[in-house]
């Protein structure tokens, strides 16, 4: 009994034996297979596409904008710059179903969470100086399930801060429910000043075209830099981040674009232009161009159009560039070089029959008043008085058998050509030739007289800028460089448009026939300016547009049936006469008008103003002496106060008075002086009259 027990109990063993060594058999094979399935999938099998989009999360491609370059003045002032903000969204639903839930303490959850939501739409209004109602916003879009309410318009960082420290933003977007939005914003720290030259760019879904505006829109490539790219995926709680398993494109930032702008003296320009538009509500638009004469760097561009509605001022189109009219009398010193280099004209001394203004042999041209009294008249007086029957004198007699010569010049001065610029816009001029159908029996003397073409006042600037610089004429210019962090990748500058359109000797001639335009002529207002000025005026009558035309039912292209017209007004000139430093052409353009408006009158106005501000700027001019000029003897034309034992003195009136004349009197009084802005007192603080005791101090604010 006990070996057949034995027996048994080594059978049940052999067989438990053999069961575990077949379980073992089998995990050892379904791990080798698991092993090798892993292999193989790991190494050999691919998920079948048309499955694996079901189950791996889409990744989508996105562009990086790169950060937008700068535009930069040419005393390295920021005229544009790209800066972040952020735009703040809210979504008026978060937690409330989760409140909802808690029943009695969800509701007071929900009262703490409005209460703090009210907390927020009262700092932000107060931070951002939005007045709109936003607590009852959110309310209400959080009773309609609103999920991206828009709060207001972007905020800087600072702002941002401010709200995230003091506000429930603080708590997280989970919590507040605020979503943040960042993205750049084109900003012009001076406003409006250069605002049409500086430009701007626009989406391409503009209709009209006019996206791509002044330096923003021509070196829109520069400044925009190239886009990166980069793939996202979503994540489980719906955000999205990289996807390192595709493709990253860094993006490249772009250059900064260096200009001539100076933007004081753009400031200076744009108030002396604004003064004489704001003063005579029949101007309808007035340009300025400030340029120096050596390199033909524009230093101010100003444009103002007056809004027909408010009657407020704004650049919203370059005339400077863009007006292609006849330009009047500034034209006749074309006429005058070209004779003058082509020895028709010896001497400015010369005279001429007057014919009792009629030109001989053509009495197709209308008689000129100015000469009815004279018997003779010089080529110089012709010029000063702005005679328009001596330069169609010039022209007839001289040039009628080849009026081709007489306007090959006219090319040679760059009249007839829109020359590369650093703004797009720039009008190509119209020259008429005795081919074409605009010629006539008249045309050879309107043309000598400033009629019958069109051109900018930009390229009248520059044939005044070539004279000014002894006949060599640069192309004006508005970028210096490009760079990048600093560091100059091109140079542009400038560039020679013509080595030599006359001689020094005809360019000397002309100096003194503008001197005296400014000194006997037709603009004297500028006789007394700080700097000497050399130039000249012009008034012409602009053609009527074809609205106009048939609006009136007018052949007359110039006048309607009422007499009105347009006028353009113009100075053009260069400073100081002797050594021209700057050239500058300010124009104004009337609306329909019966009166008219003088190139001697405002435009030469607001060249005095250019003129005595850029001479306080600059100390070497306060060393010129003109050797014309007579020095006064010193004297007080204002009381000072005299000295005594007593501590108070009365503090003097110096309104108006330039700023050395003005800290001499206080000064002379006991009293200090502190100063404020350029030109002359404005306003004075104590006031005239009041006492102060000795040793304090006037504060003066010059303008």
């Amino acid at each position: 009994m006990a070996v057949q027990s034995q027996n048994a109990t080594k059978k049940e063993r052999d067989r438990i034996a053999m069961i575990l060594y077949y379980l073992y058999a089998f995990f050892l094979i379904l791990a080798l297979i698991l092993v090798g399935r892993i292999i193989y999938i790991q190494c050999f099998w691919k998920l079948d596409k048309d499955v694996a989009k079901y189950f791996i999360p889409k990744s989508t491609k996105s562009v990086i904008e790169p950060n937008r370059g700068a535009i930069i003045g040419c005393d390295g002032k920021l005229l544009a710059l790209s800066t972040p903000m952020y735009q703040l969204y809210m979504d008026c639903t978060v937690r409330k179903d989760y409140f909802s839930s808690k029943g009695s303490k969800g509701k007071d959850m929900e009262k703490e969470w409005l209460d703090n939501a009210n907390g927020f739409a009262k700092t932000f209004s107060s931070l951002t100086g939005d007045r709109t109602d936003w607590y009852r916003l959110i309310v209400k879009g959080r009773k309609d399930g609103n999920k991206y309410l828009k709060l207001g318009p972007a905020i800087d960082r600072e702002t941002l801060v401010k709200l995230q420290e003091s506000t429930m933003m603080g708590d997280g977007r989970n919590k507040s429910g605020i979503i943040i939005e960042k993205k750049d914003s084109r900003q012009y720290p001076y406003g409006t000043l250069a605002r049409r030259t500086i430009g701007y760019v626009k989406d391409n879904s503009n209709s009209n075209g006019n996206n791509h505006i002044g330096l923003e829109g021509k070196y829109d490539y520069i400044l925009h830099g190239k886009e990166g790219e980069i793939w996202l995926r979503p994540t489980d709680n719906r955000e999205r981040i990289q996807n390192y398993d595709s493709t990253y494109v860094k993006p490249e930032d772009g250059m900064d674009v260096r200009t001539t702008l100076d933007i004081t003296m753009q400031d200076i320009v744009d108030r002396a232009l604004r003064r004489q538009i704001e003063e005579n509500k029949s101007i309808e638009m007035g340009c300025a161009i400030l340029m120096d004469v050596k390199t033909g760097a524009i230093r101010s561009m100003v444009n103002l159009v007056r809004d027909s509605t408010d009657w407020s001022l704004a650049e919203t189109y370059n005339m400077a560039i863009g007006l292609g009219s006849e330009p009047g009398s500034v034209f006749k010193a074309t006429t005058l070089t070209t004779a003058l280099e082509d020895g028709y004209i010896k001497s400015l001394d010369e005279t001429i029959p007057t014919n009792n203004g009629f030109v001989p042999g053509h009495p197709n041209y209308p008689q000129d008043d100015h000469v009815i009294k004279m018997k003779e008249i010089s080529y110089l007086h012709g010029f000063e008085i702005s005679s328009n029957y001596v330069f169609r004198y010039i022209a007839v007699m001289n040039y009628e058998d080849d009026p081709k010569r007489f306007l090959d010049k006219l090319y040679l001065y760059k009249l007839g050509q829109a020359f590369d610029f650093d703004l797009e816009g720039l009008r190509q001029p119209v020259i008429p030739s005795p081919d074409s159908p605009l010629w006539s029996n008249t045309a050879l003397g309107s043309i000598a007289m400033g009629y019958t073409v069109q051109v900018t006042p930009l390229h009248i600037l520059t044939f005044y800028n070539a004279i000014a610089n002894k006949g060599k004429m640069m192309k004006p210019y508005l970028v210096e460089d490009i760079e990048q962090h600093g560091v100059v990748k091109k140079k542009l500058g400038p560039s020679v448009l013509n080595a030599s359109i006359c001689s020094k000797a005809t360019a000397d001639t002309m100096l003194r026939a503008m001197k005296a335009v400014t000194s006997e002529g037709t603009a004297t207002r500028l006789k007394d300016a700080k700097a000497q000025v050399a130039g000249k005026t012009g008034t012409s009558r602009q053609v009527l547009s074809k609205e106009e035309r048939q609006r009136f039912g007018m052949s007359n292209p110039y006048v309607t049936k009422d007499g009105s017209y347009h006028n353009l007004a113009t100075f053009v000139g260069f400073f100081p006469a002797d050594d021209p430093k700057y050239s500058a052409i300010i124009c104004l353009k009337s609306y329909l008008i019966r009166g008219s408006v003088y190139g001697g009158v405002l435009p030469a106005a607001a060249m005095r103003e250019i003129v005595d501000a850029l001479y306080s700027l600059d100390p070497e001019w306060g060393r010129e002496v003109r050797s014309e000029g007579q020095v006064k003897q010193m004297t007080l034309d204002r009381q000072v106060p005299e000295k005594d034992g007593s501590k108070e003195t009365l503090v003097p009136d110096v309104g108006n008075l330039g700023l050395k004349d003005a800290m001499f009197i206080i000064e002379n009084s006991g009293l200090k002086c502190k100063y404020t802005g350029t030109g002359h007192v404005a306003g004075q603080t104590p006031a005239a009259g009041q006492k102060a005791g000795k040793g304090s101090t006037v504060t003066i604010t010059l303008k």
